[in-house]
C-alpha cells in the first residue's frame, strides 16, 4: 500500500490510501520503518522536496543496519535513489563528506552490478556518476555521464529512468545557467514522464518550468539559485 500511495501521487490522483494501525506497526518493526522511510524519501525526491527527502533518507540510514535484508529488486531501487538523494544533499549540506560517502557507496554497488548486467544497471550507474561529478563541480564529466545515462535508459527501454535522467540533467544545466539546454531537457523529461503515465509528476514539472521562466523574465535567477527546488503540485481537476 505504500507503493500504491506513491503511484497515485505520481499519476496525480487525489485518492487516499490508509493502512490500519500504520504508526503502531512501523514503531514495532524496524524493517517496516526502513521501508516506510525509503518510500517517503523516494516520493519527496521525485517531487523535489529537499527537506523531506533529506529527513527521510537520514532516518532510512539510521535503521538500515538493524533491518532485515531487502529483496534484490528492492535493493536496486534503494541503491539508486538513496545515492541520488545523497549527492543532492551533499551539494547543499555542511556535512557533505558523509553524504558523498553514502552516494559513492550506492554508485559502486550499481557499478559492480552493471559489470554483470549492463542492460539492467548501466543507466543507473551512469546517472549516479553524473550526479557525483556535478557535486564535485566536474561539469564536463557530468555532461558526458548524463548523456550516457539518457542513452542507456533509452536503449534498454527504462522510460521512467530516461525521464529522470533528462530531469536531473535539466537541473544541472540550470545550475550552469544554460537556459536553452535547461528547458530542452525539462521538456524531454516531461515527454517521457507523460509516456510513463506520471501525470502528477508532469504537472509539477510544468509548474516549475513556468516558475523558472517567470524568474528569468524578471531577472531573478540569482534568487532561484539560493532556494530549494520544491514542486509538490498535483494535477488540477
Amino acid at each position: 500500500k505504500q507503493v500504491q500511495r506513491d503511484v497515485l501521487r505520481l499519476i496525480g490522483s487525489d485518492e487516499e490510501v490508509t493502512i490500519p494501525e500504520e504508526e503502531k506497526l512501523i514503531g514495532l518493526n524496524n524493517t517496516l520503518l526502513k521501508t516506510f522511510c525509503f518510500r517517503k524519501a523516494y516520493i519527496s525526491f521525485m517531487f523535489r522536496s529537499y527537506n523531506d527527502a533529506k529527513e527521510y533518507v537520514s532516518k532510512f540510514y539510521d535503521c538500515h543496519e538493524n533491518a532485515w535484508a531487502s529483496l534484490m529488486v528492492t535493493h536496486i531501487h534503494n541503491a539508486l535513489y538513496t545515492g541520488l538523494i545523497s549527492f543532492w544533499v551533499a551539494r547543499k549540506s555542511r556535512d557533505a563528506q558523509c553524504w558523498f560517502a553514502r552516494g559513492n557507496e550506492s554508485k559502486l554497488t550499481l557499478k559492480r552490478w552493471a559489470e554483470s548486467s549492463p542492460w539492467t544497471f548501466e543507466n543507473k550507474w551512469y546517472l549516479l556518476e553524473a550526479e557525483e561529478s556535478f557535486s564535485h563541480n566536474d561539469y564536463e564529466a557530468a555532461k558526458l555521464f548524463y548523456k550516457q545515462a539518457i542513452s542507456s535508459a533509452k536503449l534498454h527501454k527504462f522510460v521512467h529512468e530516461e525521464a529522470l535522467a533528462y530531469e536531473l540533467a535539466a537541473y544541472f544545466y540550470l545550475e550552469l545557467g544554460e537556459r536553452e539546454q535547461t528547458v530542452e531537457h525539462f521538456m524531454l523529461a516531461h515527454e517521457k514522464y507523460l509516456e510513463w503515465g506520471a501525470l502528477g509528476k508532469c504537472d509539477s514539472l510544468l509548474k516549475f518550468v513556468e516558475f523558472m521562466k517567470k524568474l528569468w523574465h524578471e531577472g531573478a535567477m540569482s534568487y532561484l539559485a539560493t532556494m530549494p527546488t520544491k514542486c509538490c503540485h498535483r494535477r488540477s481537476r
